[in-house]
């Protein structure tokens, strides 16, 4: 083995603890990408095999009634591949154990073959057979939801009809990964599920033999999606079609897509920080490493040891410490890639899982990594090789000491010794100093950026479901009634009161923009649903225009003031000119709110509602469940606290692991940057405090000035991290801003107060290493002459 790579070792073997703390904190940061960027791709790639296996369809579309014969000339539409019709509608169940009612999706099924589309993928039992009404294949979700198994059984109220609904089978559909209730922003599989009946039993249960109500369609490769839509809208137009759609647009292929596309922004802000960071700690560990070996260095340079020997030989101790991280990143994060991964199937529902992260992802993670260390370490690498081998073999000058701001500020009457000496150590050396807090702060404020994720969910919750949600239960409606079923509604059993609500399907279009939108009514004197923006201010409705939500608005590019062309999809059909009144910023969706009363004017009809809101007696609720299961007009019940409950549930697994990743790397960064910092100024400093110890210092007195410069520098980071933390959320903030929902800008005292403890433990627990190894100075050495 060459000398120089004995003396790597050696240096290695010397600062094993730096070591081990810059490959856990290179680590955090190959974990991190590792991770991420492992379970994005196989998210997309389980996605894509998953759609093509099962044939998933490219154009979705809904009709009021349509003849069967309609699909022939649906067909014939240029650039469409294959047509699947059926029947989809919604029913009230009644689930045993469950109080409320569930809202169960009833979709059709041949009773004999498989769908053309959107087939299904059976994971036990069996699909339905020919002339048994009864039976039922239903969603993966939701039997897990119940415990269901093939042979269990449930009621449902069906066209005004209670049935008992058999259960043959359980499958899953490329159509409902992601499976949601009407309006709702989070599933809730225990009060929804999709289920699948037999066409000719579904057809005669509502009057639609010979009819569909739902089709499918997919396209060929090269087949224009817009002008497909735009046929077959004028086709289904005069049979009630609410409008086409694509996949994109699909609610739970939307979804998914949306997840995909955080997953690759967290893939991306979170590793840089991380690798910033190391890239920054290995620079402070090599150029303060270098300035103590400066005498070594003359020395090699005098024996004979070239400028890029030198170079190399310095080169390769970062190599080893960042390759050394890497590999590290690389086992932690395959396998927490694999453990997320399998946690987002529980969110999203697919019969097969494919993770095998690409070597490009390893490679990428590898290069960024050693490149970041490189050039991190580029100015300690040339001031090794650019040395005198004279001047590297005489001691550095000793700093030159001399009055300065302390003295002016009388503080040597008030300081004793040892504190001076704390102070003027730090002002000697500002920039060693400065980047030491800097590297403190950097551990505040990833941990802060981190943590802050609970607290602005949790503000979320409150806006959304507390402070704008007064109501008990939501009742939404099959089709739109009278003002009249409101009053019945009313006298139900357990209601205080109730407030009404339209909705209506839509396309928005501002010039070349346009957006399908449900625009949602509200009452002007509403009290129990209302909108209510982050500034903790309820948004008045006015009594013409439409309020819009600050992510719609940028989307269709659009200021108050502006006039947006409403195309109504249902009814009649109006299509209004109607200004902007309004924009308001709200944390869910993307939601457009008009007057009730000005709704209903635009549709051309009466006093028409398509639910209501309720506030309940809780000693009633039981009886009021049990007569919202038996009306036949019920489409759907949803209760708000089961809404809070499953988002929760939703995202409290996935969240909590985030940030338990992120927080157990931030504080791996507290501690690589506070240790590393203590260990190479013990190592500069040794003589100097074993000189202190001759002299008469005490041990306390010895230690203190040592620990206490780290104690003033990391008091001065702790404020510092905690703004670069906020600044970090802001950022954050403004990436994760998707039409699915935006994450607010909140961030408790407690936070805070976490975050900085989590840096003073870590300093603590630095201290207690290095007291120890400062009370073990050889006393006997320093009074050597060094020649």
């Amino acid at each position: 083995m060459k000398a120089l790579d004995r003396k790597l070792l050696r240096d290695l073997w010397r600062i094993k603890g730096q070591t081990l703390a810059i490959a856990l904190v290179i680590g955090g940061g190959v974990a991190t990408f590792v991770n991420w960027m492992g379970t994005l791709e196989s998210l997309d790639q389980t996605r894509a095999a998953y759609y093509e296996r099962y044939r998933f369809a490219d154009v979705f579309a809904v009709v009021k009634r349509a003849p069967e014969r309609l699909a022939v000339s649906i067909a014939r539409i240029p650039g469409v591949k294959a047509v699947d019709t059926r029947i989809v509608r919604d029913v009230t169940l009644d689930i045993a154990g469950l109080d409320e009612p569930a809202v169960g999706r009833l979709i059709s099924i041949p009773e004999r073959g498989s769908p053309g589309l959107n087939t299904l993928a059976m994971r036990a039992g069996r699909s339905v057979s020919p002339g048994r009404p009864d039976e039922v294949v239903i969603s993966e979700a939701f039997a897990d939801a119940h415990d269901f198994t093939p042979g269990d059984h449930f009621r449902a109220t069906i066209n005004g009809h209670r049935r008992q609904l058999d259960i043959v089978g359980v499958a899953l559909s490329p159509e409902y990964v992601y499976s949601l209730s009407p309006g709702a922003l989070l599933p809730d599989d225990k009060r929804y599920g999709v289920m699948w009946m037999g066409h000719e039993a579904l057809a005669a249960s509502f009057d639609l033999v010979g009819a569909f109500n739902d089709v499918s369609l997919t396209l060929l490769r090269n087949a224009s999606l817009t002008e497909v839509i735009a046929r077959l809208d004028d086709l289904l137009e005069p049979y009630g079609g609410t409008g086409a759609y694509g996949r994109d647009n699909q609610l739970s292929n939307w979804f998914l897509s949306g997840e995909i596309e955080q997953l690759g922004i967290m893939a991306t802000i979170m590793p840089s920080i991380f690798i910033a960071v190391s890239a920054f700690l290995l620079n402070m560990v090599v150029s303060r490493m270098i300035a103590i070996e400066r005498e070594q260095i003359g020395l090699l340079k005098a024996f004979g040891y070239g400028t890029w020997a030198i170079g190399w030989h310095y080169a390769k101790l970062v190599l080893v410490l960042t390759g050394g991280g890497v590999l590290l990143g690389f086992a932690a994060g395959a396998w927490l890639g694999r453990d997320i991964t399998e946690l987002y199937t529980q969110f999203y529902r697919f019969p097969f899982l494919y993770y095998r992260p690409s070597g490009s992802i390893f490679a990428i993670a590898a290069v960024a990594s050693i490149a970041a260390a490189l050039l991190g370490t580029a100015g300690a690498l040339r001031g090794a090789m650019t040395l005198p081998p004279a001047g590297a073999m005489v001691p550095p000058s000793p700093p030159l000491y001399r009055r300065g701001v302390f003295d002016r500020l009388r503080l040597t009457t008030v300081l004793d010794q040892p504190s001076l000496m704390v102070l003027r150590h730090i002002t000697r050396w500002p920039l060693r100093s400065a980047m030491t807090a800097t590297g403190a702060a950097m551990a505040v404020a990833l941990l802060l950026s981190s943590l802050y994720w609970l607290d602005a969910i949790e503000h979320m919750l409150d806006v959304n479901f507390f402070r704008a949600q007064h109501q008990d239960v939501t009742v939404t409606l099959i089709e739109p009634q009278s003002r009249g079923t409101l009053h019945k509604i009313e006298h139900l059993p357990g209601v205080i009161a109730a407030e009404a609500f339209r909705a209506v399907p839509a396309r928005l279009r501002f010039g070349h923009r346009e957006r399908r939108e449900a625009i949602v009514g509200i009452a002007s004197d509403a009290r129990l649903n209302l909108i209510y923006d982050v500034d903790n201010q309820v948004v008045a409705m006015p009594p013409d225009g439409l309020v819009l939500s600050t992510k719609l608005a940028e989307l269709l590019g659009v200021v108050p003031g502006d006039v947006v062309t409403v195309e109504v999809m249902e009814g009649r059909r109006p299509v209004r000119d109607i200004r902007v009144a309004a924009v308001v910023e709200v944390y869910l969706g993307t939601p457009a709110y008009m007057n009730m009363t000005a709704l209903n004017r635009m549709m051309l009809e009466g006093p028409t509602i398509s639910g209501a809101h309720l506030l309940v007696d809780d000693h009633a609720a039981a009886a009021l469940y049990g007569e919202l299961k038996a009306l036949p007009k019920v489409a759907g019940v949803s209760l708000r606290t089961a809404a809070v409950d499953s988002f929760r549930a939703t995202l409290a697994e996935l969240i909590n692991y985030m940030i338990t990743f992120y927080a157990l790397f931030a504080s791996l960064l507290a501690v690589g940057v506070v240790y590393n910092s203590a260990r190479i100024s013990l190592s500069e400093r040794g003589r100097e405090l074993a000189s202190m110890r001759v002299l008469g210092f005490t041990r306390f007195e010895t230690s203190y000035v040592l620990l206490g410069e780290l104690a003033a520098l990391v008091f001065v980071a702790l404020p510092l991290g905690c703004l670069a933390g906020y600044g970090l959320a802001i950022s954050l903030t403004a990436t994760f801003d998707t039409e699915l929902y935006r994450i607010p800008l909140y961030i408790e005292r407690s936070t805070y107060g976490f975050s900085v403890a989590v840096v003073v433990v870590a300093t603590f627990l630095s201290s207690v290493i290095v007291r120890r190894r400062i009370d073990q100075l050889d006393l006997v050495a320093v009074l050597k002459t060094r020649e």
